[in-house]
């Protein structure tokens, strides 16, 4: 990049393939008709009363009626601000470049920052706004984070994540020529709607509108490609790090060789009003580039991921066993015992209440907000409950809804203020409640005590945090601030969440909205692992699940094995088809194990034992999806070098042709031993509980505990991967009749 002349403001100067030198400044004309030259020019970051007529990521009011603003370099240090208007600062790999520049008035400041780090492919940016002045206040009914020019032509073809409650994730794509295409949310939290990112491409030549089937199609062919076809396009990734309400737009000029994202808090919702002395500081926005299409996209995004992480290890995404379809609000301790006899003997390493454990809590009528165990259902405490999971070798862990409020409950009785509301308007309750306006300081330290209490008086070592409403009549009456209540709402909940990995490093936190319904960077940032949907039939949970690793990464997928048939695909799926769809992520189980048959209960177990013992490259290997998840033999493969693992599914339940899954991910010199479940003998079934430590109160854990023998077994001699690769390896249905999994372990590795 490099300055406007007269320093007016960043210009964009390349972004994608490295050259010999750096890319010159484009020139800017000396006329437009009908626009301006700074309407053309590809700016970094555009305000309004800089462009007049092109798209702008910041507009700007005062209390004066003056509009919009002009920039220019701040190098005299003004506003009180020390040192240089351009700083850039690098340490262990990390550079970061600030750009300050003011405005015409002389009353505002505005700095532009860019960081990158050579430990991954990702550049963040993000944008900070001050008013100096002594007596005005400025409002900003827009201020987004940043904008990516895209060097793609003034036509692009963009892959975006849309759906629903109970259908999260799924891929279209839109091919846009020419206007502004936008997503986003103004519901409080990300939202099922859309997920904010967008993958951004060249629109070949002969290249147009398709279905959406063929949509998916193609994006999943895209995916699995390990290596780009010829003439494969550059492809760009942009996201919004950011959980409240956002908009993503992208634009496709009429004249120019660039597409625009930009992307920021919502400005449909919400004004970020500044008051003399005040600033406002964005949420950042991610852009990654790859030579190798929208694959390559994927990988960047993923290995981003696993850097956000704080632990990489099984410590924080244990096997999970949930009680909640096996109980509902029935929740009794005998019975929640019983259950845990089961989820220990199949394999589980921890034991989660959910909803019903709390004082009122019958029906989803009363009690949220009311944060202490039931008296009558536990007059003991919880005391009885933990030390019994835990005496059978399992950790303890509880569902919260902390943003919530029933009505019926003492936490309302006694500050009906502080839930959202619009004065002499009826409250608009969602699934019988209400929302908590956490832009207050008072019910986030609320929020902050209620959950330390909680965990400092029992040794809760997960927790499952919900939200199961978007906000409606957000804002707070009389506070000058009001507007832009889902930045602070925002704020609010990370705030709460840092304070959990601060203060309880050992909890692991599972992000949830009512299922997929705030999943983003900044989520990934302080959870361990996030509800993907609530959507948990196989069928159609493998379709979610196929969508949402386009842009986000195995480690962070929780999914369950249950007995639901699914909402839009209620067909057959044998048991190992649904542990098999569970294990290409943070495998959980949450069926009502009561019901389960003896031999139901040795395959889980036999299952489970196999997944933790693949856990490892599935969590942090490379991903590769071979071909439609719709069609027959659709399969995701994870790599890490010396392990290859490949999930195949079937639709086709009245197969008869053989299916090859050829892998993608193998060194074509090296040898490998395919592998597949071993049934004929006992794998770990023999161990009872656990074999994960709990975690220390440090953040750390005991290391996974060998398992007594391998869940795998050799299938053949050994094969190049040259061979499998060009043959492809035939499915033997080992697990199941409708899904399998193979391995193939490089011969002479270090493991």
């Amino acid at each position: 990049m490099s300055l406007l002349p007269g320093g007016r403001g960043l210009l964009f100067n390349q972004w994608g393939r490295t050259t010999d030198r750096p890319a010159p400044p484009p020139s800017l004309p000396d006329r437009v008709s009908f626009s301006t030259p700074l309407d053309v020019a590809p700016l970094e970051y555009a305000t309004s009363g800089t462009r007049h007529v092109e798209q702008v990521e910041m507009v700007i009011e005062r209390d004066d009626g003056r509009r919009g603003a002009s920039w220019t370099l701040d190098d005299d240090g003004g506003h009180g601000t020390r040192g240089d208007a351009v700083s850039f600062t690098e340490s262990d790999g990390v550079s970061t470049l600030a750009v300050r520049f003011r405005d015409d008035s002389g009353d505002l400041a505005l700095t532009l920052g860019i960081r990158t780090d050579t430990r991954h492919d990702v550049v963040e940016k993000w944008a900070h706004i001050a008013n100096h002045s002594a007596d005005r206040t400025v409002t900003l009914p827009r201020v987004f984070s940043g904008a990516w020019p895209i060097p793609v032509g003034s036509a692009a073809r963009i892959d975006y994540l849309a759906g629903a409650w109970g259908r999260e994730f799924q891929p279209h794509h839109v091919d846009l020529t020419a206007g502004t295409f936008s997503l986003g949310s103004r519901q409080g939290v990300t939202g099922h709607t859309f997920a904010p990112t967008v993958c951004v491409s060249a629109l070949l030549p002969g290249e147009g509108p398709s279905s959406p089937w063929d949509s998916a199609s193609s994006a999943t062919v895209a995916l699995a490609t390990a290596a780009p076809a010829t003439g494969s396009p550059d492809a760009f990734g942009v996201a919004l790090a950011w959980c409240g309400s956002w908009r993503l737009a992208v634009q496709a000029p009429s004249y120019g060789d660039h597409v625009r994202v930009s992307c920021g808090v919502d400005d449909e919702d919400t004004t970020v009003t500044l008051l003399p002395g005040e600033s406002f500081t964005t949420p950042s926005t991610l852009g990654t580039w790859s030579p190798d299409g929208p694959a390559g996209v994927t990988r960047n995004w993923h290995a981003y991921q696993r850097l956000l992480s704080r632990n990489r290890g099984p410590v924080h995404r244990p096997v999970v066993y949930n009680s909640w379809y096996a109980t509902e609000f029935d929740v009794r301790p005998e019975h929640q015992l019983k259950l845990a006899d089961v989820a220990a003997e199949i394999g589980a390493e921890v034991f989660v209440v959910d909803d019903g454990w709390f004082t009122g809590r019958t029906s989803d009528r009363a009690g949220l907000g009311d944060w202490m165990p039931d008296p009558e259902t536990f007059p003991d405490g919880l005391d009885p409950l933990v030390d019994g999971v835990r005496h059978r070798g399992m950790r303890f862990g509880l569902w919260v809804e902390p943003e919530a409020v029933n009505p019926d409950s003492d936490l309302y009785r006694a500050h009906p203020d502080w839930v959202y509301r619009v004065d002499g308007r009826q409250l608009t309750t969602v699934r019988n409640q209400l929302v908590l306006d956490f832009g207050r300081d008072d019910v986030v330290t609320w929020a902050e005590d209620t959950l330390r209490r909680l965990l400092s008086r029992y040794p809760v070592t997960y927790l499952k945090w919900d939200m199961n409403r978007p906000v409606s009549d957000g804002g707070r009456p009389g506070d000058p601030h009001g507007a832009q209540w889902s930045v602070q709402h925002a704020a609010g909940y990370l705030r709460v969440m840092r304070m959990l990995r601060t203060e309880f490093p050992h909890v692991t936190v599972e992000a949830c909205a009512s299922g997929g319904g705030r999943i983003d960077h900044a989520v990934l940032a302080v959870s361990d692992v996030v509800w993907t949907s609530d959507e948990t039939g196989p069928r159609d949970r493998l379709r979610i699940q196929d969508g949402f690793l386009r842009a986000y990464a195995p480690h962070v997928m929780s999914s369950w094995v249950t007995d639901e048939a699914g909402l839009s695909d209620r067909a057959p799926a044998s048991l190992g088809y649904r542990f098999v769809v569970a294990m290409a992520g943070v495998l959980g189980v949450g069926s009502d194990l009561l019901r389960w048959s003896a031999d139901e209960r040795v395959e889980a177990r036999r299952l489970v034992d196999l997944y933790r013992e693949l856990r490892p490259t599935l969590h942090a290997g490379e991903v590769a999806v071979h071909g439609a998840v719709h069609r027959p033999g659709y399969a995701v493969e994870y790599g890490d070098g010396d392990r290859t693992v490949l999930l195949v599914y079937d639709a086709d339940r009245d197969r008869r042709e053989p299916v090859r899954v050829r892998p993608r991910l193998l060194d074509p010199g090296a040898s490998y031993q395919v592998r597949v479940l071993d049934r004929a003998g006992s794998g770990g079934a023999e161990t009872p509980g656990t074999a994960l430590g709990e975690p220390t109160r440090a953040g750390g854990g005991r290391t996974e505990n060998a398992s007594p023998a391998s869940a795998l077994t050799d299938l053949g001699p050994p094969v190049t991967g040259a061979s499998a690769r060009a043959a492809g390896i035939e499915v033997p249905w080992v697990v199941a009749r409708d899904a399998d999994v193979i391995v193939l372990d490089r011969l002479g590795a270090s493991s």
